[in-house]
């Protein structure tokens, strides 16, 4: 994507989203059973289930419990079209689930899998080793935990591990999907049994 702000999509591409949005959640308010709905997210697993919730809570700016349109267009625009810098704080965010404003790697480790379960990625390492490899690079001061300076600035110095969690929240089967009017352009629906 070429990192337009929100300010910057097109009317075109807006009320495409608006359209799309407005079919799906005719209320204009998505609550996170018909975000999971609209993703063809079923059957999740415990540890996939709590990302989605992660991820429906991040998109939920004011903390009201839904998703607006205006929330739906900033999401879709920060994960798409967003900064690395904007993208890397909203990983954070996503990636620190009991927001205390770092992550230990319990949370990373859950995430990760989680991920890994719903994007189908084939990465070579486990989880695990995934996990160990961000924290014996990133972590600075060695206290188990990642502050945001931590995470922005090491993963923004290590063009591999970039690349990783970049290819790791990579939404484009989300917007094929919203492209498809909701439908799986694979045919088969997300169900994020295995973890790794």
């Amino acid at each position: 994507m070429d990192g337009k702000s929100v300010e910057e999509l097109s009317a075109t591409e807006c009320h495409q989203w608006y359209k799309k949005f407005m079919t799906e959640c005719p209320s204009g308010q998505l609550t996170l059973h018909e975000f999971k709905q609209f993703f063809g997210l079923k059957n999740l697993s415990p540890a996939s289930n709590k990302y989605v919730e992660q991820m429906f809570e991040t998109f939920d700016f004011n903390k009201d419990g839904y998703i607006d349109f205006m929330e739906y267009v900033a999401a879709l625009s920060l994960v798409l079209k967003g900064k690395v810098e904007q993208k890397l704080r909203w990983y954070f965010k996503l990636y620190d689930v009991d927001g205390n404003g770092c992550i230990d790697r319990g949370e990373l480790l859950n995430i990760i899998k989680a991920i890994r379960a719903i994007n189908r990625c084939h990465e070579t390492m486990t989880a695990e080793e995934f996990t160990d490899m961000v924290f014996d690079k990133i972590d600075i001061n060695g206290d188990g935990e990642l502050s945001l300076e931590e995470f922005m600035e090491g993963v923004q110095k290590d063009e591999v591990l970039l690349d990783i969690l970049t290819r790791s929240l990579d939404l484009t089967h989300i917007v094929k999907m919203i492209q498809n009017d909701g439908k799986n352009p694979q045919g088969s629906e997300q169900t994020g049994e295995a973890a790794e």
